[in-house]
């Protein structure tokens, strides 16, 4: 390139993106954001308000994401997809990351910072969040009770109602452990879906083996995937549990519920038990 070109190219203005356009933009059409960020309507005077119902807002969005990546999976796991499921619990691991991340706006809370606007949340609590419970149902942490709360929203009850009486995630990796030729128990695969599932010896014995076998079997990579899914879940309700302690201590939740007692509870549990508990007979 000659110096005259070079000069020339050095003082052309750079290009302008389209701005004009005969409605909203195309941005807008797609992400929504202005119905985002109107969706937030504060009940008090205090600007901590405004942090806290964002970020809730914002977990929610995480749900949907999550709860789409674990159908996926499942769906996947169905049709001896492996590979695909994998991908789908991997990406959701990036996405319980980003959702956790989301205590740090609150998990600095004092009392008093708490206190200024908790009356706003009247009998609101985070256990009533309908996406929340349709990862929770994924994850084979079934409740029938769950539903009551959602008995005045139709659409929201019929999803739940449905999520309850599918296969979890968990359900599904248990099905196609039994079609790759492993001994899970009638019982298990059988069993009443609408319950949660409770830990079985005979499927520890079969994730032993799994894990005792080729470390990069695809059904050992799943099991690693599930894994990472199950600590980062652990991670989340541990992250809840201190947010909650240090904003309110002991005291009673909002909507009537334990409060921190119940989250102590919530937190000593893990999903995909046997995941865990096989680890120690490897």
């Amino acid at each position: 390139m000659s110096q005259q070109a070079h000069r020339s190219y050095e003082t052309q203005e750079p290009e302008t993106p389209h701005l004009d356009f005969a409605g909203t933009t195309p941005y807008e059409d797609y992400v929504k954001a202005d119905v985002l960020t109107h969706l937030q309507h504060t009940l008090s005077d205090d600007p901590g308000e405004m942090v806290f119902l964002v970020t809730t807002q914002v977990m929610e969005l995480w749900f949907t994401v999550i709860v789409h990546e674990w159908e996926t999976a499942a769906r996947a796991l169905r049709e001896d997809r492996v590979s695909v499921a994998i991908e789908a619990l991997k990406r959701s691991t990036h996405e319980l990351e980003a959702l956790n991340a989301s205590w740090k706006p609150l998990g600095r809370l004092t009392p008093a910072q708490f206190n200024a606007y908790r009356s706003a949340l009247g009998e609101g609590s985070g256990f009533q969040s309908a996406m929340y419970r349709r990862m929770e149902f994924l994850l084979g942490e079934k409740s029938a009770s769950m539903l009551v709360p959602h008995r005045g929203a139709p659409r929201v009850h019929a999803e739940l109602e449905k999520a309850l009486h599918e296969p979890s995630l968990y359900d599904e990796v248990l099905r196609l452990l039994a079609r790759r030729g492993h001994a899970v128990p009638a019982d298990v695969l059988e069993r009443d879906l609408t319950l949660r599932h409770e830990p079985s010896d005979a499927v520890e014995a079969v994730w032993t083996a799994v894990y005792a076998g080729d470390g990069e079997d695809e059904v050992a990579r799943l099991g690693e995937a599930l894994t990472d899914v199950a600590e980062l879940v652990w991670r989340w309700r541990n992250d809840h549990l201190v947010a909650t302690r240090r904003a309110m201590g002991a005291k009673a939740g909002t909507g009537g519920s334990a409060g921190v007692a119940w989250l102590e509870k919530r937190a000593r549990k893990n999903v995909f038990p046997e995941l865990w508990t096989a680890r120690s007979y490897v």
